[in-house]
């Protein structure tokens, strides 16, 4: 009978944990029932989870407190999406109530587990229940209600209370049931428990291919390398179009693996991908070329981006410091232009379908350089994670709850760096709730909702949570959308329009709304996002 374990195994169940979810993350992303392309549930809760897996590996630990802390510290600054905070709350409950244990017994895992699931319900302003709540909820009810003494029998109990929990969360929500799928945060933690059980019985979870990479871990660890330490300068890239699909790559992949490293030669049917890290890359292109034709060419010079990147930060390091600072979260080239003519000082590149974690926001902030900063969203899935972020800033910081990109330029267009943080806040966060926003998107999978059936590939038109418009056409859907959230009073009605739309289609829309609201100033800018064809701004 085992009754309790070490440090060691509750490192090796995190890491097995961590393994379960990011091997299972895009079956997770596929659950969230809202068919825009943000599905991105599992890849939060992995990116979250592995910064977890990462600092307890090939670490000593004496007690699973230590563990835990260092759980809760890395998943807090690492947590990216609601899901991922909410995440990164139910292992700072873990810690607050390991800290002082050596090993892990059934009665501590009781207390864990309530612990756990208090604090992540206190992090969520409204609880909804039939969500990842219910089910670290649920987890906790189960392990109270267990009887069994062996750890391994206890947490099996506890496990299956989880995954009945998981199943309910169908029948709780009406999206869940309407689309025949269970909560995507709840699954994820389950299959993270999942992990955890199969450590216990000896088995760590194997990571199945790359685990996701957080660009903030990449980026902070530039400043422990010197540049003259980087042995082959330039990365090179490139695809090989085979002459004959018999040819092989095994000659050329032998005649440059001496030249470099970080080396990957992916030989399949008619192309070869290639991969490496070299001070020769014209060598390696001729003995390319020796099979193939060469396409999608990529030659950078590591060494010249190191040394921008150390010059970007000691830059950051010696400017003035500011009394007031806004750092916003936008994605798109036109967008990125607005918001620094409107006064941001920072600005994080991200959005829909790619969340900055706190650790990315905590750095802007950082890099603001400022006694007061004030942080702008403008994503709902963004403002848990911005609000852990200002919440342990070494400055003030505060965040303004902007949910969309037009409620953040109407916030912005209130900003002024004259005033002090407290009137900012003030005018800032009442300009949010006097626009109206839309965005025009494609649909990632058919599913029925909010009355309407979509087909995947049709364009909707969404504003607040609900799918407005559905058509074949963007600039139809479009329009239908405008019908919806406009009306005679509106005075002002802006077209950001997105990568994948030209000018003269977004104008042809622009005029096209001008015949209907005459008396209204329409604008068409662009914005040059991705995933939306269209934002839409009604004032």
């Amino acid at each position: 009978m085992t009754k309790s374990i070490n440090a060691a195994l509750f490192s090796q169940a995190i890491i097995s944990g961590a393994h379960k979810l990011s091997n299972n993350r895009e079956y997770v992303d596929s659950l969230n029932i809202f068919p825009v392309p943000d599905g991105d549930t599992g890849t939060n809760m992995s990116l979250t989870f592995i910064n977890a897996a990462r600092a307890v590996e090939n670490e000593t630990f004496n007690s699973v407190g230590e563990v835990s802390a260092a759980v809760a510290k890395a998943t807090l600054r690492g947590a990216r999406g609601n899901s991922g905070v909410i995440l990164s709350q139910i292992f700072r409950g873990f810690s607050k109530e390991l800290v002082s244990f050596s090993e892990l017994d059934v009665s501590s895992l009781k207390s864990a587990l309530r612990k756990g699931s208090d604090t992540a319900y206190r992090a969520v302003m409204k609880p909804t229940e039939g969500t990842i709540l219910t089910v670290i909820r649920s987890l906790a009810e189960a392990a109270e209600a267990s009887e069994k003494e062996d750890f391994e029998e206890f947490f099996e109990e506890v496990l299956k209370g989880g995954k009945i929990a998981l199943k309910k969360t169908q029948e709780m929500l009406p999206q869940l049931k309407a689309a025949g799928v269970v909560d995507a945060g709840g699954q994820g933690l389950i299959y993270i428990f999942e992990g955890f059980f199969e450590a216990l019985k000896g088995n760590v979870c194997p990571l199945e291919g790359d685990s996701p990479v957080s660009a903030s871990a990449v980026q902070s660890a530039q400043s422990t390398i010197k540049t003259e330490d980087i042995k082959y300068a330039y990365c090179t890239e490139f695809i090989i179009n085979k002459f004959k699909p018999e040819i092989t790559a095994a000659k050329m992949r032998a005649a440059i693996e001496p030249k470099g490293d970080c080396m990957i030669v992916i030989d399949d049917d008619d192309i070869v991908k290639v991969h490496i890290h070299t001070n020769n890359p014209g060598f390696v292109l001729e003995q390319a070329v020796k099979i193939g034709e060469l396409t999608n060419i990529k030659i950078e010079n590591m060494k010249e981006q190191h040394s921008d990147i150390l010059k970007a930060e000691e830059n950051v390091k010696n400017k003035e410091r500011l009394p007031l600072a806004v750092v916003s979260v936008v994605n798109g080239s036109g967008l990125e232009k607005t918001f620094k003519e409107l006064g941001a000082s920072y600005l994080i590149h991200g959005g829909q379908t790619m969340n900055p974690s706190t650790e990315d926001i905590l750095s802007a902030i950082n890099s603001a350089n400022a006694d007061n900063v004030i942080i702008l969203p403008n994503n709902k899935n963004i403002i848990l994670a911005a609000e852990q972020a200002a919440q342990i800033a070494e400055c003030n910081a505060v965040v303004i709850g902007s949910k969309t990109i037009p409620q953040g330029i109407a916030a912005m267009m209130e900003f002024s760096p004259q005033a002090d943080v407290e009137v900012n806040t003030k005018k800032m966060t009442s300009a949010i709730s006097k626009v109206k926003s839309g965005s025009v998107t494609h649909a990632v999978k058919t599913t029925d909702i909010d009355g309407k059936h979509i087909e995947e590939g049709d364009i909707i038109g969404v504003s607040d949570g609900h799918i407005l418009s559905v058509d074949k056409e963007i600039n139809a859907s479009s329009l239908k959308l405008i019908n919806e959230i406009a009306d005679e009073d509106s005075e002002i009605i802006t077209l950001y329009f997105g990568d994948e739309v030209t000018e003269d289609e977004a104008n042809t829309l622009g005029e096209a709304v001008e015949d209907l609201y005459p008396d209204a100033d329409v604008l068409v800018s662009n914005g040059g996002q991705s995933v939306y064809y269209y934002l839409i701004s009604v004032e």
